[in-house]
């Protein structure tokens, strides 16, 4: 379970996805994501899917790699449609009536939405980090913040801690599977019992992984120090982030896309 988790992970192949500006592919996702919570129709949900197909096409990133992410969150979505379906109050007569639980037909469509909302808001996510490097996605974010710069913000660094802290999360999962898989080999059982039993089983996970991820930690600053590191202040960059003639049909599909949206 813990190796199905893709977000965080750079899959290197060469596509022109993986070619685009990380600015754009972050803005684009940000937008994505935006319309995601906008739409409401059928029609517009079939426009997205399309849409998020043919980026996963041009990425050359192989569909059953990403659609695996969604495993670990299998659970979240299915807990998600059912809220939705006995929480939604209808207007007209229920579909089902079984003491104070009635299932309406407006929640049955909303629980549906919901589910494939998410499915698509964890594909779209996975898309972006799959595509652009650790360092690509620095560079993007700090672009993006530096105007903040002029009230304080320290641009580079709250860059440089998102990225880093995004591309941890598949070496704690890694990790975390390693010490799973040692304590199993000592006795150690966290698959039989129920939920609440396989979660207390988890507990003596923590102080191991605590102590590996702050290891992990402490090194990764040793070894920044040793190169230097002071931070974005005169820092100077080895490839400069440039927009394309990639970048701008990339820009007219977004507006062709956020349009249809809005259409439908």
């Amino acid at each position: 379970m813990l190796r199905d988790i893709t977000i965080g992970q750079y899959y290197s192949v060469p596509s022109s996805i993986h070619k685009m500006d990380p600015r754009f592919k972050i803005m684009g996702s940000i937008l994505y994501l935006v319309s995601l919570f906008l739409i409401n129709q059928i029609f517009a949900y079939a426009a997205v899917i399309l849409f998020i197909g043919l980026v996963i096409k041009l990425s050359k990133v192989p569909l059953n790699f990403i659609l695996k992410g969604l495993k670990p969150v299998f659970m979240l979505i299915l807990f998600a449609f059912v809220i939705n379906i006995f929480f939604t109050p209808g207007e007209g007569d229920a579909l089902i009536k079984a003491g104070f639980v009635k299932i309406y037909p407006e929640g049955i469509e909303r629980a549906f939405f919901m589910a494939i909302r998410l499915v698509l808001l964890i594909v779209g996510t996975s898309v972006l980090t799959l595509t652009t490097s650790p360092i690509e996605l620095t560079d993007g974010i700090e672009y993006l913040l530096s105007p903040f710069k002029k009230i304080g913000m320290p641009a580079h660094e709250l860059a440089m801690m998102m990225t880093i802290a995004l591309r941890f999360i598949p070496t704690l999962l890694e990790e975390t599977d390693k010490i799973m898989k040692a304590q199993m080999a000592r006795g150690a059982d966290f698959e039989s019992g129920n939920l609440m039993n396989r979660a207390k089983a988890l507990i003596p996970l923590l102080v191991p992984l605590f102590i590996s991820a702050f290891r992990r930690a402490d090194e990764l600053a040793m070894a920044m120090e040793a190169r230097c590191y002071k931070g974005g202040e005169g820092r100077t960059r080895m490839k400069v982030l440039k927009f394309t003639r990639l970048d701008l049909v990339g820009c007219l599909v977004m507006i062709v896309y956020l349009a249809t949206c809005i259409v439908l």
